[in-house]
């Protein structure tokens, strides 16, 4: 069927909603069956709860969304943004002060939760901190819905009528932190569906499909290819149990495509390989549950072999490029235009470009288009770091070869980007560390313990002052020293946390800005 053009998310909704009404838009299973639940009643619960929320006063307000993947999430998600107000999901892995200090950033006025942070969201309330007004947990999201659907039998129309401006930030997403430092993505309509329906161009998905949602959906990568593009194309969306049930979840809901990081397929892969190694010859085609039409991998790089090995099995796995700042998807392979190693060509909107490259064809990758954001909220100068004459700059080194695929080399910069997808701002970490007494300056690095490169720990290397521990041995500065750094990773979700600590008194090598020359400095360490 033809791609239907739309100019922000709730036109989606309707002209969507009118060829794929009848469809299952979320098969979720019960202790009775499954609930099935069609695009014409999906929609129905967006006009209800937005009505609702515009009744309580929330017309243009900031209202967060924060817990699990489950269809609640994703009906609060479009009843803000698509009339209410403007949306900010938030990473249901930060601790309770980060999530106070993101609520309060945004002005919050209102949340969505699901119950397992009840008593710190009813904290953070009690503080009177922040602006929050309104706490509402998605197992009583039912009661706002049929306070909605009365509210519209009623005539009330202001949400139904609500007019969106496709180029106003609607959608606010925080980049990974744990201080006031993060930065926030301002996200506006025409970003995400320009997004949409470049991917609807390319990807041979439509309203037969049916996709499994494991990855966080407060990231840019889910929320856009695992949840709103399966809508526009009136496909049906379930939730995977949990990692360990993906393949059963791929069976159980006969799953053809689905979006997840490297890890997850390097880990179903190697237990596939032992399984092979172990029984001989195995049907993989029916461990995925037989239906896989594609699977796409992004957020992080992934071995090459792996993709290979995949499709040695008969199964599309396809590489996808993007970021939280291009709504995100800027690359992407597909079944038939594939290079192994690539990130395939960049969207029919987006262009790209390699900045200053290097004798090889390398440099940085820079990416212009209708996807790219609107900049960061209220920090213009890193808006303007970022975006030079309408380019935005990725930090990503990158080629790009005769036929126009992308292939990525690593970070220009100083960002780790770990294993499952998670970005490491080590100026962010290293904030922290100077604040401890006895600490000079630190380096935060990468380094990967195990066989696979891929695996990568957060370190740090500690310059101490030498005058404030005259009274200490080594081993005590040690202690000392590494005690307060795991109380900062006690601050922080589990991934980011310091694994080991180098100590020295001699200063790290710096500009003569005194910025650190972090390659330099690296190959000191490893």
């Amino acid at each position: 069927m033809e791609n239907l053009e739309i100019t922000d998310l709730k036109d989606m909704l309707k002209k969507t909603g009118k060829l794929y009404g009848n469809k299952p838009a979320y098969k979720i299973r019960q202790e009775q069956g499954y609930k099935i639940i069609t695009h014409k009643e999906m929609r129905e619960m967006v006009d209800a709860l937005g009505t609702e929320l515009i009744e309580l006063g929330l017309k243009g307000k900031r209202i967060a969304v924060i817990g699990e993947n489950r269809y609640e999430w994703e009906i609060a998600y479009l009843s803000i943004v698509c009339g209410t107000g403007i949306v900010v999901p938030l990473d249901k892995s930060l601790p309770e002060a980060e999530i106070e200090r993101l609520i309060k950033r945004a002005d919050v006025e209102a949340i969505f939760y699901s119950k397992k942070y009840e008593e710190q969201l009813q904290e953070i309330y009690k503080n009177k901190t922040t602006k929050l007004k309104y706490l509402f947990p998605m197992e009583k999201q039912d009661e706002l819905i049929k306070r909605g659907k009365k509210l519209l039998r009623e005539g009330n129309t202001e949400f139904i009528n609500a007019k969106i401006n496709p180029e106003e930030m609607n959608i606010m997403l925080f980049t990974s932190g744990t201080t006031s430092e993060s930065k926030a993505v301002a996200l506006s309509h025409k970003n995400i569906c320009t997004n949409i329906l470049d991917l609807s161009q390319i990807l041979d998905i439509d309203s037969s499909d049916r996709t499994l949602s494991f990855l966080p959906l407060h990231h840019v990568f889910e929320c856009t290819v695992g949840f709103l593009f399966p809508i526009y194309k009136g496909a049906q969306i379930s939730f995977c149990d949990g990692i360990k049930h993906i393949l059963d979840n791929f069976n159980e809901y006969q799953t053809t495509f689905a979006a997840f990081v490297p890890a997850i397929y390097e880990n179903i892969y190697r237990n596939i390989i032992r399984k092979i190694d172990k029984k001989g010859e195995q049907d993989v085609i029916n461990i995925f549950g037989g239906h896989i039409k594609m699977l796409i991998t992004g957020a992080a790089s992934i071995d090459p072999k792996v993709i290979q090995g995949y499709r040695n099995f008969g199964i599309n796995l396809c590489q996808g490029y993007g970021l939280t700042e291009t709504s995100p998807v800027v690359g992407i392979e597909t079944n038939t235009n594939f290079k192994l190693g690539s990130i395939g060509k960049p969207l029919p909107h987006v262009q790209v470009k390699i900045e200053n490259p290097n004798e090889e064809g390398m440099g940085e990758l820079l990416v212009k288009g209708p996807s790219v954001m609107l900049g960061y909220y209220q920090n213009e100068e890193a808006t303007k770091e970022a975006i030079k004459d309408g380019w935005f700059h990725t930090g990503d080194l990158a080629r790009i070869d005769e036929e126009g695929y992308i292939f990525i080399s690593g970070r220009k910069k100083s960002v780790i980007v770990l294993k499952n997808g998670k970005n490491i701002f080590p100026e962010e970490m290293e904030s922290l560390l100077n604040r401890i007494e006895g600490v000079k300056e630190s380096f935060v690095f990468g380094k990967s313990i195990k066989e696979d490169k891929n695996d990568i720990k957060i370190y740090a290397k500690i310059v101490y002052d030498k005058n404030v521990f005259t009274e200490n041995t080594e081993t005590e500065i040690y202690d000392l020293i590494n005690k307060q750094i795991k109380e900062i990773n006690h601050t922080m979700p589990p991934y980011k946390g310091i694994k080991g600590i180098v100590l020295t008194e001699t200063p790290l090598i710096k500009t003569t800005t005194s910025k650190i020359k972090r390659q330099e400095e690296i190959k000191t360490i490893l």
